[in-house]
Formats: C-alpha cells, structure tokens, sequence
C-alpha cells in the first residue's frame, strides 16, 4: 500500500459522495431518524430505554453495509475500478481509500446518532457519551468493511441485497436485541459469539446501564475490530477488477 494513493482514493470517493445528497442522507440522516422514530414509537415506556442503545449499533451498521456494498459494486460494474487498477494503484490502496472514505463517514454518521439519541430524544447513559460513539463509530466501520467483502461477491445490486439474510439477519436475531444471549440455547449461544454484532450489542448496552464498564467495553471494540480488520483484507483479496 502506498499511503499517498490510498489517500488519493479516499478523497475520489469522498468527493463523489459530496455531491450526492441522497446518500449523505440515507448516512447521516436516516439513522437518526429511525432512532428517533423508535423513542416516539416507546414514549412514556422504558422499552427505548432498554432497545435504544442496541439500535445505536444495529442501524448504522446496516446502512453502512448496504451503501458501501452497492457503491463499490457499481464502480466495479462501471468498469471504474477496472480502469484504476491499470494504474499504479492495488488492490490494498483501492480498498484502503474506501476503507478510510466511509470510515470518515461512520465516525460522523456515529457523532449524528449518538447526539441525536441522547440529547433530543433523551436516551439515558451511564456510561460515557464518547463509548457510545466509539462502539456506534466501530460498528458502522463493521458494517463498511462487510459492505466492500460483500460486493466482491456480487454481480447485481440484487444480489446485494440477498447478502442481508445471510450477514445482517442472523446478527440482529442472536445479537441479544430481542433475548439476552444467555438466555439462548447452547447451540444458538456459541454461534452468536462468533457473530461481530453480539459484542457490539453488548458494549452498547454495558455503556447505557454501567458506569464503570469502560474496560469491558473497550475489550468488546478490540473484538469487532479485529472482525472488521479480518473483513478488510478478505475484501482486499477477493477484489475482482469488474463484474462481466
């Protein structure tokens, strides 16, 4: 990897992304939104109090995955990839640029939701206010690095699509949102502690009801962050130039 053309890519793709807002609303806005549209939904309940953080978690991540996921699949599609890569430019610069592009925008999308959940819609924390957005950043950084591991794999949008039943689905079913994970069978149980969002559940919700959680937290980040990094060189390796 060459830093100055990973930076280089990272830029590219940001740019693009400026000028479309469509997107950086469905990144910045709609998490938001759907958060809010779920403390209205449990007013006067204790419901968001106990789902809230988890969703802090849940829909960056899925928005991530699915933006990501299609952006990198139609440039492949475009042949824009395929043209870039004549160029002086890997694989492992191409996927780090993309990487960092909407990492930038997890971080920012994380900062969005978490203010919006605490500060207007009125989420308790008992934690700190920087671990929720740290765990949220890391998650919507999971979400991106599955997103670029997933679009090497399609050849449609469609298809993109499809991967939501295999990756997304069964995270938010034994993530612990619905049951706690102990309360599992020991089959489903075992499963979800391979599953990356079962940690990042965890943490959030650890922050929203401890207030001396912080190691604990940081242990369950370290956790997905090594699932994100794992995706991350996955996706660099599968890389194909386009789809035909």
């Amino acid at each position: 990897m060459t830093p100055r053309l990973t930076l280089a890519t990272a830029g590219r793709v940001l740019t693009q992304i400026r000028h479309d807002p469509r997107t950086i609303g469905m990144l910045l806005v709609v998490p938001a939104l759907l958060i809010g549209l779920l403390a209205w939904i449990f007013d006067d309940t204790p419901v968001f109090g106990q789902v809230g953080p988890a969703m802090l978690g849940l829909f960056p991540f899925i928005v991530m995955f699915l933006v990501t996921s299609i952006t990198t699949l139609r440039e492949r599609r475009s042949g824009t990839l395929e043209r870039l890569l004549v160029m002086p430019l890997g694989k492992g610069d191409l996927i780090g640029g993309y990487a960092i592009a909407f990492g930038a925008i997890a971080i920012l999308q994380a900062l969005v939701a978490v203010a919006w959940a605490v500060w207007v819609c009125g989420l308790d924390v008992a934690g700190g206010v920087w671990l929720l957005v740290l765990v949220a950043a890391v998650n919507g950084l999971l979400g991106t690095m599955l997103g670029l591991l997933a679009s090497a794999f399609a050849a449609t949008e469609f298809q993109v699509v499809q991967f939501m039943p295999v990756i997304v689905a069964p995270q938010v079913l034994l993530g612990g949102i619905f049951l706690p994970r102990e309360a599992m069978p020991d089959a489903l149980q075992a499963i979800s502690d391979w599953l990356p969002l079962s940690y990042s559940i965890d943490a959030l919700t650890r922050v929203s009801a401890e207030a001396d959680a912080t190691g604990d937290v940081l242990g369950d980040v370290l956790v997905v962050a090594a699932f994100a990094l794992g995706a991350l060189v996955l996706a660099a390796l599968t890389l194909r130039r386009r789809t035909r």
